[in-house]
């Protein structure tokens, strides 16, 4: 199957063009057509599936079609057939929540490969330790670097690695594909071309050995700092997700740092980079694969949860100081936002709607002026037990689109069947002061489970409004102890 691979990769070299994006078309293509007649898991192509791919293939132009194609592979998320060498610890028959996947080599300046083990491992709490596996991929072809290296990784972290926390593995050589005479795409010098694209295959071997260990995947950089209590943080924001759709979600604006997917989406991920592992750098490469599994645009949370570390890059020792000016070491602070649905009748401004102002990436809610009465609701998919609310509106450009007459409110007893989601009934539990309100113990304050949360509007006004972000804490007992 490797073998088919790289021999049509090598023909494809031959294809010079100046745009690389007609050929990843055709490529896209290719593959769809190759992983579906090529029978990796016994799978049978139907007819009606044939003519859904003979219909993407005859529309090359239609974007739509590819994705709908591409998502709805089988086939294509078989596994690739390598035989990995075990150089610390086994795999344990029990799946983690979590594993993260960090791909190493040599480097002429410098090394911060245990410098990452050891923020992950000290950043995390005994009872996150359970939950997290980390996979190391010693991916240079150097054996006394990678035998050196094993020792110091054996003798620093053998409780992780006897304890099944920590794996190193190693893909052969063998398996992989020529990395001589490549394209030469974006003018990038010959070197820098086998940097790229053998860094593109040492992450699909790498993607490919973790498909089956955990239900998500983070993927690190060999150079990472992470913040304190990182997981805690990470579940928090995989809860608020629940419901929605989605293949990548972005813990760092860096590289790739911190890039988290549903484990069901490696081996289709591990094939992308393979068959394109000539073309551009990994990071490009996710672009167009999160595209082709229809996430249109960038999740990405703040505060990062990861920092680049290093100075010096992996490619010739060059400087790389490169830092996420989002990254917080102490991160823990992340609502939990339960799992809701929002309501408001101010009319909105284009796309910035109410789901907006709920969510942990950088976009907010803008509503035209408002008047009194009007009102925007966090209806809950379940009661919850609140112990913290803070909603911040307006923004650093936009100041004067706040909030400048309002209160808060928590509701019970869901009216269901009503259009717009409210509570049977409400009481007030602050009142916003230069566009912002925070509220403590609320648990203690109101004795009942919340089953909404709105914010009033109790004046008119002729500014806009924007509803920056609704942070919700949740009492939790029995959660993840903090260090």
């Amino acid at each position: 199957m490797l073998r088919l691979m790289w021999m049509f990769a090598d023909k494809m070299r031959c294809l010079r063009k100046r745009s690389t994006l007609p050929l990843l078309g055709f490529l896209v293509a290719f593959l769809l057509l190759f992983n579906l007649y090529v029978d990796m898991d016994g799978y049978v192509l139907q007819d009606t599936e044939k003519r859904q791919l003979g219909e993407a293939l005859m529309h090359p132009a239609s974007t739509e079609r590819y994705i709908h194609t591409f998502r709805d592979l089988s086939n294509f998320s078989g596994t690739i057939n390598v035989t990995y060498r075990y150089l610390a610890g086994v795999p344990l028959s029990r799946k983690k929540y979590l594993t993260i996947g960090l791909s190493s080599v040599k480097r002429k300046r410098g090394n911060y490969l245990l410098e990452t083990l050891k923020s992950i491992f000290d950043q995390s709490s005994y009872d996150e330790l359970t939950e997290i596996l980390v996979v190391v991929h010693l991916a240079d072809f150097d054996p006394l670097w990678c035998e050196n290296l094993l020792q110091e990784i054996s003798r620093k972290f053998s409780h992780h690695i006897i304890a099944g926390r920590l794996l190193v593995i190693q893909a052969p050589e063998e398996y992989y594909p020529s990395l001589d005479g490549l394209k030469r795409n974006y003018n990038d010098p010959e070197d820098r071309v086998r940097f790229r694209s053998k860094q593109n295959v040492d992450y699909a071997f790498l993607l490919n050995f973790c498909t089956n260990l955990s239900d998500f995947y983070m993927m690190l950089e060999d150079d990472v700092r992470c913040s304190r209590n990182f997981l805690t943080a990470l579940k928090k924001v995989i809860a608020s997700r629940e419901g929605s759709y989605w293949v990548m979600l972005e813990f760092s604006k860096l590289g790739y740092i911190g890039k988290l997917y549903h484990t069901r989406d490696l081996q289709r991920l591990a094939h992308f980079l393979l068959m394109f592992y000539q073309e551009m750098p990994c990071d490009w490469l996710l672009i167009h694969f999160r595209g082709l599994l229809a996430q249109k645009d960038v999740i990405r949370f703040k505060p990062s949860l990861f920092q680049h570390m290093g100075y010096y890059s992996s490619y010739k020792g060059v400087e790389n100081k490169l830092k996420d000016d989002d990254f917080e070491e102490d991160a823990v602070d992340i609502p939990d936002n339960p799992p809701a649905r929002l309501y408001t009748n101010i009319p909105v401004f284009e796309s910035y709607d109410a789901s907006k102002a709920y969510s942990a990436v950088d976009e907010y809610f803008w509503g035209k002026p408002p008047s009194t009465g009007d009102f925007f609701v966090v209806v809950f998919n379940k009661s919850a037990k609140i112990s913290r609310i803070k909603i911040t509106t307006g923004s650093e450009d936009r100041q004067s689109d706040i909030l400048h007459h309002g209160a808060v409110e928590v509701g019970q007893r869901r009216v269901e069947g009503k259009q717009d989601g409210q509570c049977a009934s409400f009481i007030t539990l602050g009142e916003f002061k230069g566009g912002r309100v925070e509220v403590q113990d609320v648990n203690r304050k109101i004795g009942f489970d919340v089953d909404c949360v709105r914010v009033v509007v109790t004046a008119s006004q002729k500014e806009w409004l924007i509803i920056r972000t609704i942070s919700l804490w949740t009492a939790q007992p029995g959660g993840p102890l903090i260090k």
